[in-house]
């Protein structure tokens, strides 16, 4: 990675931090998590601006396009999260660590740390769209980013079934929670008939997709910003996401056959029909 991206990246980082710290001792010192996810959100929204500020107007419009849709993305979830844990009142996987500041850092820093890494392709396109501060420019077109390409257009249409499909998985879950009648119940019902996780599946699909789209601009050890979706991908599926909710449900639901019926013939992630009912 050249030494001219350092500068932008380290003011990205150090902001990112900067925010998640300071937003960390407000909440240790009410003991809350209800802002925990909507700074996320503000946090990437500021940190995507901040790298953007300088981008060059003769770059190809992929650093603006990825841009905005990271922003649409932080502002939809971000917003979705407050209004759910407003509803709510509170977040079980904070039951324990609002009360322990130590463990309550933890949190917080992993957040900083997911902020800096899934948007790291993002953020290194749009410091190298200032062509009067990078040296290793590629001139195209009388641009200084590369023209679009095939890698551009299917890593959007990767972002937006991956969004779709996260916006659609939202709504039902929040729709099928506000029904009486399903109070203590796991969903099995739209897209969830046919996944057991697909937001997940759609988050993954977003950050796929923009990796994609910023590989084309990406040279070098830039490529190491693959990390952000394979990053993602590890806590969804491996620490924070799937793993402490399938031990959840294996507390509520675990002993009854219809569970494990459903945990069997429903696929993990993708959302598909033909899946459904394997074994």
């Amino acid at each position: 990675m050249g030494s001219n991206l350092a500068r932008p990246l380290g003011q990205v980082a150090s902001l990112d931090f900067a925010i998640q710290m300071a937003c960390f001792v407000v909440a240790a010192a009410l003991k809350t998590e209800k802002f925990y996810d909507i700074s996320a959100s503000l946090t990437y929204i500021v940190c995507v601006l901040l790298s953007l500020r300088k981008a060059t107007a003769g770059a190809a419009p992929r650093a603006f396009i990825n841009s905005g849709l990271v922003l649409l993305w932080a502002g939809r979830l971000g917003s979705f999260l407050f209004y759910r844990i407003m509803k709510d009142g509170s977040d079980k996987r904070f039951d324990k660590a609002k009360h322990n500041p130590r463990l309550f850092l933890i949190f917080w820093s992993v957040q900083a740390l997911w902020i800096f890494l899934t948007a790291l392709p993002v953020y290194i396109v749009n410091a190298k769209t200032d062509c009067t501060v990078s040296k290793d420019m590629y001139e195209k077109d009388g641009g200084c980013d590369p023209a679009l390409c095939w890698r551009d257009y299917l890593g959007w249409s990767m972002w937006v079934t991956g969004f779709v499909i996260q916006a659609v998985a939202d709504v039902q879950k929040t729709r099928f929670r506000m029904r009486p009648e399903n109070e203590g119940r796991w969903i099995d019902e739209g897209i969830w008939h046919y996944a057991q996780h697909p937001n997940y599946f759609g988050e993954m699909s977003m950050w796929w997709g923009i990796f994609l789209s910023c590989s084309q601009s990406l040279r070098g050890y830039e490529y190491a910003s693959i990390i952000s979706p394979f990053f993602v991908t590890y806590l969804l599926t491996q620490v924070s996401g799937i793993p402490m909710l399938r031990a959840a449900s294996m507390k509520k639901w675990g002993h009854l056959p219809e569970y494990a019926e459903f945990v069997r013939t429903t696929p993990l992630l993708v959302p598909l029909p033909f899946l459904k009912g394997g074994a």
